[in-house]
């Protein structure tokens, strides 16, 4: 902010310089041409001066209501008001709730503040859009309709199938090959028979753990979960530091499968020790009112990859100001190129936290100081993690609206190429 506030005072000073010394020395003068002179094309369609980015222009595809509110209630209209039905589902269908958060900012056509902070807007013309969003909630799909994953035709698959049929027809996407497009599966078995036929699309994913062969950071998104656990607001005691009596906590399931085995072996290990907690819990109203008084009253949260290298834990531990500790070889995080996690957070190998002692040691070595410095910057940031209706500004749907938008220039690119492409890509 403080370099935006420079630039604009420097544009300020050198216009007033420019217009004094052309209305003695020219008498008349086409300002705008030969102040161009002076800077770059860039900035004569920039934001600079205004303080702030335009808003991401959005086209949201008109979709029957089955592919997104029809599946919380066959009767609900598609808007804003009627999808907060949402904010009473938990468990898995509330962690992987980002398709719905996503549509619902778009939906929003509130004015004031909320209105003229969004990241993204709705536009109702596809040739106004810079993206294509794409409202079916493949998570809450496969949540509802496909977890008998053993059976090939589940309604879930369907849906992918149909899904998949419409994306093919649209003019918009025969016009990007499906570059422009943004698809959220964010439940890591989101979307998961149909992948394939959108992976030139932008993902907006949980982590990369299933979708590790199409998936790509340049071109996707990572979002966070929607956190379980309430938001901490009122941890702002003179001495944080020794409140938290304890060291270490995790609870969670510790039967997992791929990379969450970890759990188990890190249970083994941990379990008994002193001024650590580690336990089995469950995703139950009583388990998340657990989770939340441990949390608040620990220094570290552990958070060891789940069947995927990420879990909503992770995003728990944020909104409770417990210093993530994250136990992962290949974790991919939200928001990466605006956050250093390594701020705020403590990250260990695989093969660093199985090690006996290594973890606890490296964790008690950690002075009031330094845990200190990365509470405050936890406590900072957290706000980023918050998933709101409004939206609010920096909030996590507008943050995933912001990295959209980083990645825009790299779309076109890759639309624009591939038009006049004769052959296949040779990169």
């Amino acid at each position: 902010m403080k370099e935006v506030k420079n630039r604009c005072l420097t544009c300020s000073v050198f216009f007033v310089l420019f217009f004094l010394f052309s209305l003695f020395f020219f008498q008349t003068i086409d300002y705008k041409s030969r102040l161009l002179l002076f800077f770059p094309r860039r900035f004569s369609n920039s934001t600079l001066c205004h303080g702030r980015l335009r808003q991401l222009k959005i086209y949201m595809y008109d979709l029957p209501r089955q592919f997104n509110v029809g599946m919380l209630d066959p009767k609900l209209p598609v808007t804003a008001e009627s999808n907060l039905a949402w904010m009473g589902s938990g468990g898995l269908r509330r962690q992987h709730s980002v398709e719905y958060w996503m549509m619902a900012s778009l939906l929003y056509e509130g004015n004031g503040e909320n209105g003229s902070t969004r990241e993204a807007v709705r536009v109702m013309d596809p040739d106004d859009a810079d993206l294509f969003f794409v409202p079916f909630f493949s998570s809450l799909s496969f949540n509802i309709h496909g977890l008998n994953m053993s059976d090939p035709n589940t309604v879930d698959q369907k849906l992918q199938r149909d899904m998949v049929k419409i994306l093919r027809s649209s003019n918009q996407w025969i016009k990007s090959g499906g570059r422009d497009h943004i698809v959220p599966l964010h439940h890591p078995n989101a979307f998961r028979h149909y992948r394939d036929k959108v992976n030139s699309s932008i993902f907006i994913v949980a982590d990369f753990g299933r979708t590790m062969n199409i998936a790509k950071l340049a071109k996707d998104v990572v979002a966070p979960y929607a956190h379980m656990v309430e938001s901490y607001f009122n941890d702002d005691e003179e001495d944080p530091y020794d409140t938290r009596k304890t060291l270490l906590f995790f609870r969670g399931r510790t039967k997992r499968k791929e990379e969450g085995k970890v759990r188990m072996k890190l249970h083994k290990m941990l379990v008994g020790t002193p001024d650590v907690i580690y336990e089995e819990g469950d995703a139950s109203e009583e388990g998340f009112k657990t989770s939340t008084e441990g949390m608040r009253s620990s220094k570290f949260c552990l958070h060891p990859a789940g069947d995927t290298p990420s879990s909503c834990r992770l995003f728990d531990a944020i909104v409770s100001h417990c210093i993530p500790v994250i136990v992962s070889d290949r974790i991919e995080l939200p928001f990466e190129n605006e956050l250093d996690y390594k701020e705020f957070s403590i990250f260990f190998s695989v093969n660093e936290a199985l090690t006996p002692s290594y973890m606890l040691t490296r964790l008690r070595g950690i002075t009031e100081h330094e845990w200190m410095k990365m509470w405050r910057q936890l406590k900072s940031i957290s706000h980023h993690f918050e998933f709101q209706y409004p939206p609010k500004k920096d909030d996590a749907v507008n943050m995933i609206w912001r990295q959209l938008r980083h990645k825009l220039p790299a779309i076109k690119l890759s639309v624009h190429r591939n038009r006049r492409l004769k052959i296949p890509d040779w990169w």
